[in-house]
């Protein structure tokens, strides 16, 4: 036989064994029907809720008023900025010192300032003022604050006013961030993103990887009890997590400038919960599929929803509400209220005590939850 043939004869057989092949492939896929649903389902799901919940233009920001003026012209120029729909008044102070005490905190994103000489200026024909101090921290809110004072300027047009007086000038003061650098803002946010998949993906594939080659069940008949074995495995990534945070802090200050305004210590106390509730999220996926590939899958579905509606991307403000409620159920979005309350506006623990509770109460609940499905799964 000649080897032309004997090639050719090979490779009709080869031809003839993919398609058996082909079919138990399907018959394989069919059977992990956790492993088709994230492949057709979780796509679909994903596109139609970032479809409708990420928007790049930021509107109704929370927004205070100092009117000193107290007149029909200042009313108006408040209503004028409020039907900008960039602002939403949410409270009116009484000092510059309770704008800035509510911008600190977080509670609000804007303030507007509107002087006693405004009605004066304005009637007088010099040309009235007034000025929005904005939260810079994110340069997407300072932008939107920019656009809509200076449309809601263009727009003020008190009762009976004459042609030559219908403008105001509203100036726009960023706070935190005054040179609306993008670093001053993303770099705090990587810390609580990179965690977020080291901790999550990590562990989930570690635990799962343990249970595939068989290492797993060996530990448990030893004399250790399973919430010790579980304590055993977050502690090591809980000291991986101080590692990254500590590198992310240094780079961040060393390359791109970015500030420490606030306590270095606080920050890493107020660290500890969020990386326990991440480790604890994968332990949960762990306790959820039997692969490496469906815990990897695991991880993506729950990181991306993570980063896009927790406001490190696009700001929350923009989104819709049912968009805002849903990135609530994510621990990223109330460390990334501590990162940059921190580091950007120098806010103490006083302030940010809603978040650090939040993500203690995560803590403990997906670490019980996870512990309680891990003895289930074994047993």
């Amino acid at each position: 036989m000649t080897p032309e043939p004997s090639r050719r004869r090979a490779g009709w057989f080869a031809r003839l064994a993919f398609w058996p092949m082909l079919r138990k492939e399907f018959i394989q896929m069919r059977r992990d029907r956790l492993t088709l649903a994230m492949m057709v389902g979780i796509p679909a799901i994903q596109l139609m809720l970032f479809g409708f919940a990420i928007r790049t233009e930021v509107r109704h920001l929370p927004t205070l008023v100092l009117d000193e003026a107290r007149s029909s012209e200042s009313r108006t120029l408040v209503a004028t900025l409020q039907n900008s729909t960039y602002f939403d008044v949410i409270a009116h102070i009484h000092s510059r010192a309770e704008a800035e005490a509510w911008i600190r905190r977080g509670d609000a994103a804007a303030a507007v300032i509107i002087p006693h000489d405004f009605t004066r200026d304005w009637k007088r024909g010099r040309g009235a003022q007034a000025q929005v101090l904005v939260d810079a921290a994110d340069p997407m809110s300072s932008a939107a604050a920019l656009q809509g004072a200076t449309q809601a300027g263009l727009a003020f047009q008190p009762t009976a006013a004459p042609p030559s007086r219908r403008a105001a000038e509203l100036r726009v003061r960023p706070w935190y961030n005054p040179m609306l650098e993008s670093s001053t803002y993303i770099v705090p946010g990587i810390i609580g993103v990179l965690l977020s998949i080291t901790m999550v993906i990590i562990t989930a594939m570690a635990v799962v990887r343990e249970r595939e080659r068989g290492t797993l069940e060996q530990l448990i008949v030893t004399p250790i009890d399973r919430t010790s074995l579980m304590l055993g495995k977050i502690v090591p990534f809980l000291l991986v997590g101080y590692v990254q945070i500590t590198v992310i802090l240094l780079l961040g200050r060393l390359v791109f400038d970015v500030p420490l305004r606030g306590s270095l210590p606080l920050l890493y106390l107020m660290a500890f919960p969020f990386i326990v509730a991440s480790l604890g999220i994968g332990l949960f996926f762990s306790t959820l599929v039997q692969t490496q590939a469906q815990a990897m899958q695991a991880g993506f579905m729950f990181i991306l929803p993570n980063i896009l509606l927790s406001g490190f991307m696009f700001p929350r403000a923009a989104m819709p509400e049912a968009a805002q409620w849903i990135g609530l159920a994510f621990p990223l979005t109330y460390f990334l209220e501590i990162l940059r309350g921190i580091l950007l506006r120098g806010v103490g623990a006083t302030a940010l005590w809603p978040e650090l509770a939040a993500l203690c109460t995560f803590a403990v609940v997906i670490v019980a939850l996870s512990v309680r499905r891990f003895h289930k799964t074994l047993d």
